[in-house]
């Protein structure tokens, strides 16, 4: 007997399943948390501070979310955050890999501990968290989502014209791990589909906190000039995409990184 074809409602539905997502209460990390719990997901949200991440968890649609305190450096930490999800949730289908935390130095003054810092929290901690996830998928036999957050500066450079004189920076341990994390999405992608665990990455372009484009017009009136649609982006604009990796929808979509910049990539 023929299964019968999911709609898309039922596709995108997240009911039943449970999401750790890092870095959840900043700038975009809120809206894509809030997207998952309006799917009907539970959530695991956490924050450097306990108390911030436990208002935040408390915010979101739906019953039952958490939150954790999680310092993103602290990679010894990860094996003791996930056993507490599955300790207070039961299980993790979905690990949306999203905080972070290194410094902004310019090309002149950044140093080797700005790199070190950076890769730590925006490469190693991801592969370490996304490898702890995936081993608890295979400890249960059941499919999974993993979402690497990197940035299309991780695929391009930056304009130079667009900081010039301005108190703002483009940096390059940033870029750098950013490039580093869309190939490593790749590769665990590879690695881990024989396990049904698909790993994807999504790319944001040009999302400036509310409090830079109040503190620096110049800087955002020179950024939608390099944007084909003209604006940045908001936050809320990354919800449905989430929701399609971490769901059924993509259930055929692996190693891949797709952006999400109005077209700044297309030029």
């Amino acid at each position: 007997m023929a299964t019968q074809e999911k709609t898309v409602q039922e596709l995108l539905n997240l009911q039943g399943k449970v999401v750790l997502l890092t870095g959840a209460a900043g700038w975009l990390g809120s809206a894509m948390s809030r997207a998952l719990a309006e799917a009907g997901a539970t959530l695991a949200v956490t924050s450097r501070e306990a108390q911030r991440a436990q208002t935040f968890a408390a915010s979101l649609p739906g019953a039952g979310h958490i939150g954790l305190a999680f310092d993103q450096g602290d990679t010894d930490s990860i094996p003791g955050l996930v056993q507490q999800v599955v300790e207070q949730l039961g299980k993790i289908d979905i690990l949306v890999n999203n905080a972070y935390g290194g410094a902004g130095p310019s090309i002149e003054k950044s140093t080797a501990e700005d790199f070190d810092r950076a890769y730590h929290v925006g490469v190693t901690a991801y592969f370490i968290l996304a490898r702890a996830v995936a081993d608890h998928l295979r400890g249960r036999q059941a499919p999974g989502s993993i979402v690497n957050i990197a940035s299309m500066y991780g695929v391009v450079a930056s304009y130079p014209d667009a900081y010039v004189d301005l108190p703002v920076n483009s940096p390059p341990n940033y870029h750098g791990l950013k490039g580093g994390l869309v190939h490593l999405t790749r590769h665990l992608a590879v690695y881990w589909a024989k396990d049904k665990i698909r790993v994807n990455a999504i790319s944001p372009g040009p999302f400036p906190t509310a409090t830079t484009q109040a503190a620096q017009p110049e800087f955002i009136k020179r950024l939608e000039q390099k944007v084909p649609m003209g604006r940045m982006g908001d936050p809320a604009e990354l919800k449905g995409l989430i929701v399609l990796l971490a769901s059924d929808a993509s259930s055929y979509i692996t190693g891949q990184n797709i952006l999400v910049d109005g077209g700044w990539t297309a030029w």
